[in-house]
């Protein structure tokens, strides 16, 4: 069953956002398997973030490989929402 969990960091910014993000490839941990979808939105100072994982276990292994390196650059991402997927519709490419 999928997995959505959305962030609400109280400051994320998108600059913010770009450096985790760009960090978190050159440290080859993004993209993660089982990754479906990860979307970033809302206003300068104050960004959300929703990821789509195909399974719990998905999830939970990239929170173990993503946690050190937050700590590391002192980011805290708080605790997210985490909801079972009833559905997903995705177009045809």
């Amino acid at each position: 069953m999928s997995i959505l969990a959305r962030f609400s960091p109280d400051s994320m910014t998108s600059k913010k956002y770009d450096e985790l993000v760009a960090l978190l490839y050159e440290k080859g941990i993004h993209p993660a398997p089982g990754l479906e979808l990860e979307v970033c939105y809302g206003d300068g100072d104050k960004m959300k973030v929703s990821v789509l994982f195909d399974t719990m276990e998905d999830m939970e292994a990239f929170g173990a490989k993503i946690k050190p390196v937050f700590e590391e650059v002192g980011f805290d991402p708080g605790s997210p929402e985490i909801v079972e997927v009833h559905n997903v519709i995705r177009r045809d490419l």
